[in-house]
């Protein structure tokens, strides 16, 4: 997890001093990526739980589909 106390960012502003962009060293940005992508994940998990609907497992749905089950 990012660690905001750490978190120095780098604004970048217009002519006026309004912040209109920001740098950020490239391991932070690909750690947020990261983290947002779980937390996406996390999102959809959730929502397709709430619907409890019956699950099956992979092995049965492949063989239901008629297709070959690849590891």
């Amino acid at each position: 997890m990012v660690n905001m106390k750490n978190f120095k960012e780098n604004f970048v502003v217009d002519a006026e001093g309004n912040k209109i962009g920001v740098f950020l060293p490239i391991n932070k940005y690909n750690k947020l990526l990261e983290e947002l992508e779980e937390l996406e994940d996390i999102k959809l998990y959730d929502k397709v739980k709430k619907r409890k609907e019956e699950s099956i497992p992979l092995e049965e749905y492949l063989k239901k589909r008629g297709k070959k089950q690849h590891v």
